[in-house]
């Protein structure tokens, strides 16, 4: 089979090996496949995959039609459309995924957005409602907002019915970010928007410190991305005096019961919402499997909106 591999920090595609599925286990022809921050970390040697899946081929998540199951499969089916999160290994022609884990691909979904869905949804998702219990009423900013979670927790957080802030440094996206139902701001000017009562702290460093003086008393941060730096100088006085709290959050690393509890929750709170319209997953550009190299270098660059995907023969079964 064709996959995105990588060596020495440089990504290409090659022949490999096809998997095949363990006994919970579904193999999966995919037609979609997102990038994330974390497969441009893999890439630079910084972010290792677990044990038990491909070490050199990349992906968090994907999505396409089961083609054979393990022996203890009982909830899927050949032939059903699936997304589900990986903990590597999704950047190929076919891939296992935990049935646990996989999520049916809602009728209304076409491949490119079920490929971006996964790991942006069940991240933005977990941090908001499971961990952060984000309440009707309250004011969340979000930073690092036009990218992939961004864009996802600004349109959860709106159809939760809280009082969205977005933070966003391109001022060619603000608009975009705005349409999701955001205030659109410099980062600079978020502190004027405040206090928050929960802040999604997507960019880590300096934001995080800056943002942490804009927490309400007993607000709440959950920080679930650094790509500006994972040290920060914390002021605790800050801290103490609001009452407030900072938590961390990361999916890859978690159990697959775990990771099927998350999942679980948002096939059966957010997929309604992809049927209904209120929440949608917003794509940058997709790019051909062959071309991952490019699709690697848009990531690098920034300044996108939403999702960057990779697509496996995806229109031979419709986009």
């Amino acid at each position: 089979m064709r996959a995105v591999t990588f060596a020495g920090g440089q990504v290409s595609v090659e022949d490999r090996p096809e998997p095949a599925a363990g006994p919970r286990e579904l193999l999966v022809r995919v037609r979609a496949a997102g990038l994330n921050g974390a497969d441009m970390m893999q890439v630079r040697g910084l972010y290792p995959a677990p044990p038990g899946v491909p070490a050199d081929i990349p992906g968090l998540e994907l999505a396409g039609e089961v083609v054979a199951l393990g022996e203890r499969v009982t909830r899927f089916r050949p032939g059903d459309r699936v997304m589900s999160l990986v903990g590597g290994g999704a950047q190929a022609e076919l891939a296992v995924v935990d049935e646990r884990v996989a999520m049916p691909v809602p009728a209304s979904l076409g491949w490119v957005a079920a490929g971006g869905l996964p790991e942006t949804f069940i991240t933005a998702h977990d941090a908001l409602v499971s961990q952060c219990a984000l309440r009707g009423g309250e004011r969340l900013l979000v930073t690092g907002a036009a990218g992939g979670v961004g864009t996802a927790a600004v349109q959860i957080g709106v159809a939760l019915g809280a009082r969205v802030v977005a933070s966003v440094r391109d001022p060619a996206l603000r608009p975009a970010v705005a349409d999701l139902g955001a205030t659109a701001v410099d980062p600079s000017e978020v502190g004027a928007h405040g206090p928050f009562d929960l802040v999604l702290e997507l960019v880590g460093g300096v934001s995080l410190a800056a943002n942490l003086r804009t927490l309400a008393t007993g607000g709440r941060m959950a920080v679930i991305g650094v790509g500006a730096g994972g040290h920060v100088e914390l002021d605790l006085l800050a801290l103490m005096s609001r009452r407030a709290r900072v938590m961390g959050s990361m999916l890859r690393s978690r159990s697959v019961e775990e990771k099927a509890l998350a999942a679980g929750r948002v096939e059966a709170e957010l997929l309604p919402w992809v049927e209904a319209g209120r929440v949608r997953v917003v794509v940058e550009v997709s790019y051909d499997l062959e071309h991952a190299p490019e699709a690697y270098a848009r990531f690098q660059e920034g300044s996108k909106l939403g999702k960057i995907v990779l697509t496996v023969n995806a229109a031979a079964t419709g986009s």
